[in-house]
């Protein structure tokens, strides 16, 4: 808790500032006591691809975007803030040296680079059991074992492995800690026991000593140092230890009980269902992973692409950006052509794990144009996580109502197509594109102030619900079911 000479006198509004390492930008936001958005900042990140399947960025540029972003915020809101909380990107590794230094660029979540270290995790331990997921390249685990195997000299020099949002907290406090949430996608962690396996971890050539020390989200790990502090004009104040970007996501919309449910159109996409006991179900390579509140865990379906495949064919198709694509796509309207869109530019996990697959457009003609990739893309997408709701759904899970998180929620027309291949309720939260910064705040407040999570945590108001429509879901299935019989078509696997 906070000292009490911090938290309250003069009248003064007491803010929190939530902080999101995403992977394409930092998103700052600060919150006042009533939840209302006080401030934002923003700046952006880049991707690194030196070789294919790989995925990389530099550890001093999340550290330097957060600054920035933190800097852009109103300096009279910011002399306000009274506790930070983190997010981030999650599974990514970032390698520390003795001096706590990076080693290499951090490899991300979305890097495939170490599909044959997958299988030989497997083997070695039972990370399926005690970790609760399959091995899959876009975990942390199996890019240390590509480490070790492909770079021996970095990998005996690393002292601590950190995910993307704890190196940051790393520079702004000193500590090494992270929170159980983002530390469950490392594949080290006993999920259900909430504490790190040294079993998982041998298995890596790694030992609990080479971990950050663990933390509910809600808990506090440290404060700003007197150099960021006065950088950012706030007092030295707590650290919460905050969350993975979904988790922290869910925080930040109300999804905190059982069965409460959202989906996130950020670069990936994912249905996230928060639960109150550990479910693992790998065989449709549904994740289960720890909440970022006490005694809750949650499943998740996740697509390694979502609105990047928006930004995507924005590009190439001369759009100036996702709101024209979107226009464009309405223009045309839902299933107004036969073509297909494969959204696999990065590979994919649910229900696939499969890091080799990659995206394609089918059933071109020649009267395809810009409008009608548009709208492939946008449906595309849609089955895909279509998908995903249908392995919750095999695993016993229901999914009928979901709260919308990430930029992709901007769009409505969107929604319409998402409701219809999900077969599911959208409800738009009135800042929910705001995301995992608005979780991170809140856990701020929590650390900070505590309470009820289910209160501090509370839904934001509804903005608008989406329904399936039947005359469009009726338009969609014909395309779904010819969506589903194309994956073997074009994955390596199936040749």
């Amino acid at each position: 808790m906070l000292d009490p000479g911090l938290r309250r006198g003069g009248g003064v509004c007491l803010m929190f500032l939530g902080i999101d390492i995403g992977t394409s930008g930092v998103k700052a936001v600060v919150l006042d006591e009533a939840g209302a958005v006080a401030g934002q900042g923003t700046a952006a990140l880049t991707v690194q691809r030196p070789q294919p399947l790989w995925s990389e960025q530099d550890p001093e540029a999340w550290w330097q975007a957060t600054d920035a972003a933190v800097r852009a915020i109103d300096p009279a809101v910011r002399r306000s803030v009274r506790g930070v909380g983190v997010a981030g990107q999650m599974h990514g590794a970032t390698l520390l040296g003795a001096d706590d230094r990076p080693l290499r660029p951090a490899i991300l979540w979305n890097d495939g680079r170490s599909f044959a270290e997958c299988e030989e995790l497997e083997a070695a331990a039972d990370f399926r059991g005690v970790g609760g997921n399959i091995v899959m390249p876009g975990f942390t685990a199996p890019k240390l074992a590509w480490v070790r195997r492909h770079e021996p000299d970095t990998f005996a020099q690393v002292r601590t492995v950190l995910l993307p949002k704890d190196y940051v907290r790393l520079r702004m406090t000193g500590d090494k800690a992270s929170d159980l949430s983002d530390s469950a996608g490392t594949l080290w962690l006993d999920v259900a026991g909430r504490r790190w396996s040294e079993a998982l971890l041998a298995a890596t050539g790694l030992s609990e000593a080479q971990m950050p020390r663990l933390f509910e989200g809600s808990e506090i790990t440290g404060k700003l140092t007197a150099d960021v502090a006065e950088r950012w004009g706030m007092p030295c104040v707590p650290v919460a230890a905050g969350g993975g970007d979904n988790a922290a996501g869910a925080a930040g919309v109300g999804v905190v009980q059982d069965g409460d449910a959202l989906l996130s159109l950020g670069t990936s996409g994912v249905i996230f269902v928060a639960t109150s006991d550990f479910r693992s179900n790998p065989g449709r390579a549904v994740h289960a992973f720890c909440h970022c509140l006490p005694g809750l865990w949650h499943q998740m379906a996740v697509h390694l692409s979502a609105a990047s495949c928006v930004d995507w064919v924005a590009r190439i198709t001369g759009a100036s950006g996702a709101a024209e694509l979107f226009q464009r796509a309405e223009a045309v309207g839902p299933a107004s052509g036969p073509e297909l869109f494969l959204p696999y530019l990065s590979g994919e996990r649910t229900p696939h794990n499969d890091p080799l697959v990659r995206g394609a457009f089918l059933r071109l003609d020649n009267d395809s144009d810009g409008p009608r990739l548009a709208q492939a893309v946008l449906e595309g997408v849609a089955f895909a996580l279509a998908d995903g709701v249908d392995a919750l759904r095999d695993a016993g899970t229901t999914v009928d109502r979901l709260a919308v998180i990430g930029g992709g929620a901007r769009s409505g027309y969107w929604g319409r197509i998402l409701a219809a291949a999900l077969g599911a309720e959208l409800v738009y939260l009135q800042g929910g594109e705001v995301g995992p910064a608005l979780g991170a705040a809140r856990l701020a407040q929590l650390a900070v102030d505590g309470g009820d999570p289910a209160t501090v945590c509370a839904a934001p108001p509804t903005a608008r619900v989406v329904t399936p429509e039947p005359d469009l879901v009726d338009r969609l299935a014909p395309k779904r079911e010819a969506f589903r019989a194309a994956y073997p078509q074009i994955s390596p696997r199936s040749h």
